[in-house]
């Protein structure tokens, strides 16, 4: 009997992969939108197979804000019944001490990533989180209907103004009267800082805190990039966008009622869909240049990750979860499914891949020229600057104040939380 015990314990050690001696039971958080948690399910269960191990998913709110509220709340009280956390690529500065270092457990694979998304990850030496895939914006645009009105893709945003509007109208005289020229992310969250970042730093008007701590957000260009985007809300962009996130700005533009639409990789294949109204009718391009002096195109570094919980009561078995879903099989399935952007170089030349997602060949170009967003010099407080900053913009959006005015009172309350 012990012989048969003792083999079959053999038997079952030889289904997990090493580091973990038994099967666990293990839960990680995610608020993924559109078809993500179908998808993060379907990895689940491939890694149960191989594994023995069994996952749970814990669904958090779209609002990255709310999600990084929640985390804080449970790390602080030393939740146990999370094992692994999904995390936005600037939490790490502020997270890490909740976290494990994970810098022996990816010794072999960190070198397949690019090294700034590892680099964005590492926190005085210790690795924070595995990336699972990395991100960068992109102006969706359509272009048959570019097409249509022999108009090119625009090169700023005061060019995408003026061809949004031409379209728009004409298009309205011609009977489509839900059409609007663009939509973006215009809540107060932190989706708005991640716009707002890219129209500030466009205009060649930095990045809100610089990475020598220096506070920069009270200058010329920013004022100018605020008021052109502040020139859009009831023009060529609803009233109602000052309350969409990436998925109310989707479901306008897959309905057809958008000529143009930032937003970020998720939703290209979304776009494509047998139920999508613009299937086959949309293209992407980075997006639009400010106007002056150090102006450029300009989009925010985005990515998600997967941390390992230092309260864990399953550490080994966590860390191959954060492994398995950050490795070259689990974001290649991701790139060619759900058109995320891999962090592994190497699957932007893998064959099936762009053939599934040609559009990646030119997204690498865009998120390797993306502006972070400033996490490290803000450290601990870079949820309150980034929360000043996109109220400080949407006030501005609203019509409540200047893009002057709210700027400058914006520089006095980051002089005051950090120093």
């Amino acid at each position: 009997m012990k012989i048969n015990k003792l083999l079959a314990g053999l038997l079952t050690s030889v289904t997990l992969v090493a580091g973990a001696a038994q099967a666990a039971e293990l839960s990680i958080v995610s608020g993924d939108t559109g078809t993500g948690l179908a998808f993060l399910q379907s990895e689940l269960d491939i890694f149960t197979e191989q594994t023995g191990h069994t996952v749970t998913i814990v669904p958090m709110p779209s609002s990255t804000s709310d999600q990084f509220g929640q985390y804080r709340l449970w790390l602080a009280a030393g939740n146990a019944d999370i094992d692994v956390y999904t995390t936005d690529v600037i939490w790490a500065p502020q997270l890490a001490d909740q976290f494990l270092d994970l810098s022996e457990a990816a010794a072999d694979v960190i070198d397949e990533h690019y090294p700034s998304i590892i680099e964005s990850q590492t926190v005085e030496g210790k690795l924070v989180a595995i990336p699972g895939y990395t991100d960068a914006p992109a102006l969706f645009y359509r272009k048959d209907l570019l097409e249509k009105h022999g108009k090119e893709v625009p090169k700023t945003w005061s060019e995408l103004h003026a061809t949004a509007q031409e379209i728009m109208d004409a298009e309205r005289a011609e009977g489509a009267t839900d059409l609007w020229g663009f939509v973006f992310q215009g809540n107060a969250y932190e989706g708005l800082t991640c716009n707002a970042l890219e129209w500030v730093n466009s205009y060649g008007g930095g990045q809100i805190i610089e990475a020598d701590g220096t506070i920069s957000i009270n200058n010329p260009q920013a004022v100018a990039a605020l008021e052109e985007a502040a020139s859009w809300i009831g023009t060529i962009s609803p009233e109602g966008n000052l309350a969409y996130m990436e998925e109310e700005s989707r479901g306008v533009w897959q309905l057809g009622n958008a000529v143009f639409m930032r937003n970020w990789p998720y939703a290209y294949a979304l776009s494509n869909s047998d139920d999508s109204a613009v299937k086959g009718k949309f293209d992407v391009a980075p997006l639009p240049a400010g106007e002056g002096e150090g102006a450029k195109p300009s989009g925010t570094l985005g990515g998600w990750n997967y941390a390992v919980s230092k309260y864990s009561p399953e550490p080994d078995a966590a860390t191959e979860l954060a492994l398995f879903l950050g490795s070259a099989e689990s974001q290649k399935r991701r790139a060619i499914q759900q058109n995320n952007l891999p962090s592994i170089q190497a699957l932007y030349q893998d064959a099936e891949v762009l053939e599934a997602a040609p559009f990646m060949a030119a997204w690498e170009e865009i998120f390797q020229s993306a502006v972070p967003r400033p996490s490290a010099p803000a450290q601990a407080n870079y949820n309150e600057a980034s929360s000043l900053f996109w109220s400080a913009v949407h006030n501005t959006l609203s019509g409540n104040g200047s893009a002057a005015e709210n700027l400058e009172l914006l520089e006095v309350d980051l002089e005051d939380l950090l120093n």
